[in-house]
């Protein structure tokens, strides 16, 4: 079936990373499934406990199948089943990680709260970088060179290396997303490193710090995008991951 597969279905060698995608995309939609019915006291779920009355993550099971699919990935070789294998194993425990990819990075429970809705950001853009790696893009844009470019090493290394360093000025004017999407798609990251910076980000407080005219250009073009875009972003969260709680808010007592 497999070899079936890589030899009709897409390119010979991606197999793996597509049961690796499809497990991490179904691990995390189910998971969000079962803690949102956990959330509204529905079904048989629960939360896991372990001795002494201590939660117990999902990131915990997920960082031991990230770990053994990794080392079974590596070991396995690139013919038979185990690849595939391994591939499915590091991607349930890949999304299981990153579903509380927001706990990891605040060292705290922010699973239900604002904070937490980085854990769906992270898990969409992965999706989406790993779906242009299966549709046929090369990262730093250099698929499709026939033998005679080979030879050219030289053209090849600049290519890279020029795409590397546009990903990384867009990187440092604030624009993550078009950086990582950039890494891939060549142009968005020449778009993101030509286009103002963010304001708060390392670039626009090195060079706008004496433009106060940069300054405010970079504020409203970034006022704008968020106005336009935020809404619509935290609505397909929410549908995702499910909306935040409310924040609690203190009395004032007077």
């Amino acid at each position: 079936m497999g070899q079936w597969l890589q030899r009709n279905i897409i390119e010979p060698g991606k197999l793996p990373l597509l049961l690796a995608l499809a497990a991490f995309v179904l691990t995390f939609l189910i998971t969000r499934l079962i803690t949102r019915l956990i959330r509204a006291g529905k079904g048989p779920f629960g939360n896991v406990q372990g001795a002494g009355g201590l939660h117990i993550h999902h990131v915990v099971p997920g960082v031991v199948l990230t770990v053994v699919g990794g080392f079974g990935a590596v070991a396995s070789g690139r013919e038979g089943l185990g690849p595939a294998l391994w591939a499915v194993i590091f991607g349930i425990g890949a999304g299981l990680v990153l579903d509380e990819f927001a706990l990891i990075l605040h060292l705290d429970d922010v699973y239900w709260s604002e904070a937490g809705r980085k854990s769906v950001e992270v898990v969409v853009v992965t999706v989406a970088l790993v779906g242009l790696v299966l549709s046929g893009f090369s990262p730093f844009g250099v698929d499709g060179v026939d033998e005679e470019e080979r030879q050219g090493r030289g053209t090849v290394i600049s290519t890279v290396a020029g795409n590397f360093v546009f990903a990384l000025i867009a990187l440092y004017k604030g624009k993550l997303r078009m950086a990582l999407f950039g890494t891939i798609v060549p142009l968005l990251a020449l778009i993101g490193a030509v286009r103002l910076a963010r304001p708060g980000s390392p670039w626009a407080r090195r060079f706008y710090a004496r433009r106060p005219r940069a300054r405010a250009r970079s504020a409203l073009r970034a006022y704008r995008h968020d106005r336009r875009w935020t809404g619509p972003a935290r609505k397909v969260q929410d549908w995702i991951g499910g909306a935040p709680d409310e924040p609690v808010r203190a009395l004032d007592h007077r």
